[in-house]
């Protein structure tokens, strides 16, 4: 199954397929396209999903995400993005029930492609960063990632990337992450109005 909107409103209206192709086709740039983003904030620590952006292309995704998710004394070491439509996801368990109960282990042995693992172990949570598999397709990604990533944990959904989706910082351009450590324009006290306030003050009183 293939991740197409985390927004709950997609999907309420239940519009049938025959009903959708009655609507006049959208131009190219109508909509913005759906990403979703993936942090870590420090270094040895996980990769996590933080959200998803709207952006009309890949490359203004990761600015957007940037800019959402980095800002305002939130640190980052690394920033991903991948369009939501790109993320294949297993279904989903509960009381905890490891989705990889119901994951047959037959790996085909064939590897063609990697694929990016990410795990969800608390529901309402976000997903988790676990590794990379190389595999012949989503499903044999799946079983691998079931052997070679085993959890004591159960696991609640399953994400696969295709690793050539992802878009991701690089280790080179670590100085987008570098802010000004000064930033007392934020502060009203240091644009001295206090002074004037106070001038002001005594020349109405002498007046």
């Amino acid at each position: 199954m293939s991740l197409k909107s985390l927004d709950p409103r997609v999907g309420r209206l239940h519009i049938s397929e025959q009903e959708g192709n009655l609507e006049t086709p959208k131009g190219v740039l109508d909509q913005f396209e759906t990403y979703e983003a993936f942090v870590q904030v420090k270094e040895g620590k996980s990769l996590d999903h933080v959200g998803p952006v709207h952006a009309p292309n890949e490359e203004m995704a990761f600015l957007f995400a940037k800019e959402q998710f980095t800002r305002r004394g939130s640190f980052c070491n690394a920033l991903c993005i991948v369009k939501t439509e790109n993320i294949l996801m297993s279904e989903y368990s509960d009381n905890k029930i490891s989705v990889y109960d119901a994951v047959v282990t037959n790996p085909t042995g064939i590897i063609t492609e990697e694929f990016e693992i990410f795990h969800l172990f608390k529901r309402g949570k976000q997903h988790r960063y676990i590794g990379t598999v190389n595999a012949l397709n989503f499903d044999d990604a799946l079983a691998n990632s079931k052997v070679f990533y085993p959890s004591e944990k159960p696991v609640y959904n399953v994400w696969v990337v295709n690793s050539k989706d992802i878009l991701t910082s690089d280790d080179d351009d670590r100085d987008i992450w570098d802010t000004l450590k000064e930033k007392q324009y934020r502060e009203a006290i240091d644009y001295k109005g206090q002074d004037l306030i106070k001038a002001y003050k005594e020349k109405i009183a002498q007046d």
